[in-house]
């Protein structure tokens, strides 16, 4: 099985927030990182999943790039492939490329996280840290002997991209964000009885049967999974096919579930990775499903706005996994980010951005950064009373309609009591 131990490709130092030098943050002796590749050719596309996915969430988007979903280590058993230092520093191409791939000329490489999957769990959530695992992801690029790389990333696997792009933007082509936020209290999706209900029922999920329930839920947006394929509901055909993708991988870790969503709330783009980015030029598409009840699309579009003017936005009718939800439309935008990327395309012909002073970087620009500070404090701290409130109303709720139902079961006791 193909795996890269992180520690055999961990730099002295990688890239900081402003562009310098900056150590290691975790040591990787003993983490080892599952991965796959698929289809052969010159061009690179790096997939980052996100939480509690493994590398085969990316199916639709492995068979849209490379035109196959047969992984390559199928062939090194075979001997096939050239091991990896075999490879020129560009990460490949020639002939073996045309003569063995499928034709598009794209070879994708997908992982599994560290705490999912295959990979290694390591115990400490503070070994799970959106930096730490885009290290991990430049370490499996390095084992591939990749140079440069399309770097794709959905949910928290676009955090994850975030800031590998901020900390070795040299060795990314371009940047795709799926459905992803800032991270943080961002990370609080819309509160209403719906969100809370699948919240609830997540964590409470002790089965495949069980968490396959709520990640359809969680997921999808309703209307798609109201649809009938034939006869059948699409819900159930999904329901199926996620109870046994479930049953395969096994359910997720706790530590690795408490160490992936610490790496969420403690996700953070500065104000210096968002410049970083912004001035390495590579073209940025953020694609969002408009339904998306885990990560709101307001954060993401305002992601985007910071990035101006080098990104896209890309909003389309599906829930927090649009990649499968509107596969066609997800795999044309990316293949249209790789074509752009390669013909040279400008930031300026790319975007489709106003350009206007929306966001909390083009506000620094026109008031100065003092102001945005205040301003940015200020809107913060009601973001996130707000949260709080909406939280605990929603809390409310749901403890009132316990007792009102705890109490109607208990009614006929006590009239029973009574009569006795």
């Amino acid at each position: 099985m193909p795996f890269c131990e992180v520690a055999k490709y961990q730099p002295s130092a990688v890239r900081g927030e402003g562009g310098g030098e900056m150590a290691n943050d975790l040591d990787g002796n003993g983490i080892k990182i599952f991965y796959r590749t698929y289809g052969r050719g010159p061009t690179k596309v790096l997939l980052i999943i996100g939480l509690a996915g493994t590398h085969d969430s990316w199916g639709p988007q492995i068979k849209g790039l490379t035109g196959t979903d047969k992984p390559n280590d199928d062939d090194d058993a075979r001997g096939d492939e050239k091991p990896p230092g075999d490879r020129d520093s560009a990460g490949g191409g020639g002939e073996d490329d045309r003569e063995t791939g499928c034709g598009s000329g794209i070879q994708v490489c997908a992982f599994d996280n560290r705490g999912m999957g295959r990979s290694s769990v390591p115990t400490k959530k503070t070994q799970y840290t959106t930096r730490i695992m885009a290290q991990d992801a430049v370490a499996v690029m390095d084992h591939l002997g990749w140079r440069k790389a399309h770097v794709f990333g959905h949910s928290m696997g676009g955090m994850i991209a975030c800031k590998l792009a901020a900390m070795v933007p040299d060795r990314v082509s371009s940047l795709a964000l799926l459905n992803v936020t800032g991270g943080g209290f961002e990370c609080f999706p819309k509160l209403d009885r719906q969100t809370i209900s699948v919240g609830i029922r997540f964590l409470k999920a002790k089965t495949p049967e069980e968490r396959a329930a709520v990640d359809l839920d969680t997921h999808y947006s309703q209307d798609y999974l109201e649809e009938y394929v034939g006869s059948t509901p699409r819900r159930a055909i999904l329901y199926q096919q996620y109870v046994k993708g479930i049953s395969s991988t096994g359910m997720q870790s706790r530590c690795g579930f408490d160490g992936q969503l610490n790496a969420c709330w403690t996700h953070k783009v500065t104000r210096k990775e968002i410049e970083l980015i912004r001035s390495s030029e590579f073209l940025v598409s953020v694609i969002h499903g408009r339904h998306d009840i885990i990560a709101q699309i307001y954060y993401a579009r305002r992601l985007a706005e910071k990035l101006q003017p080098v990104a896209r936005m890309v909003d389309l009718h599906g829930g927090h996994l649009v990649s499968h939800e509107r596969t066609e439309e997800v795999n044309q935008a990316l293949l249209e980010l790789v074509k752009a990327s390669e013909k040279g395309i400008s930031p300026h012909d790319w975007t489709n951005l106003k350009n206007q002073s929306s966001g909390w970087f083009e506000l620094g620009m026109s008031f100065g950064r003092t102001t945005v500070e205040a301003r940015k404090n200020v809107f913060s701290a009601f973001t996130k009373l707000n949260l709080c409130i909406s939280y605990l109303c929603g809390l409310f709720v749901l403890l009132f309609e316990y007792a009102h139902k705890t109490s109607r079961s208990l009614r006929p006791a006590r009239v029973q009591q009574s009569l006795t």
